[in-house]
């Protein structure tokens, strides 16, 4: 799971307007917001690889699921993903973004999974 949001926070750097289209009109500095969240996803994306940080991370992930959820949505309801995708692939892009929304209570789920006391691995 760790390298998943290590992977997608350095994303953020690599190609932050894409991720900046996502960010809902009505929130101020949306670069300033793809940054942020960026690091987040590293630096929580890291935290889990170690066992002393695994929960605290696992939960801090659950936190930035739940804040960045807006923005799946308002990529649908602005229809961002077909604006986002190459000619041709807007319906399949739109087909995607839906399956994301309730794809982010399994994301949850998998953050959750790694925050439980009895997540440490068995030796």
């Amino acid at each position: 799971m760790g390298a998943v949001y290590v992977v997608t926070g350095a994303l953020h750097f690599l190609a932050p307007a894409s991720f900046e289209r996502v960010v809902p009109s009505s929130l101020p500095r949306p670069r300033a917001l793809v940054y942020v969240s960026g690091v987040a996803e590293v630096v929580l994306g890291v935290g889990v690889l170690f066992e002393r940080t695994r929960r605290l991370s696992a939960w801090g992930i659950v936190a930035l699921l739940v804040a960045v959820f807006p923005a799946n949505v308002y990529t649908v309801t602005d229809d961002v993903a077909g604006e986002l995708a190459p000619d041709g692939m807007e319906g399949v892009a739109r087909a995607i973004a839906w399956a994301r929304l309730p794809f982010q209570g399994v994301l949850v789920l998998w953050a959750w999974w790694h925050a439980r006391p009895d997540a440490e691995p068995e030796t």
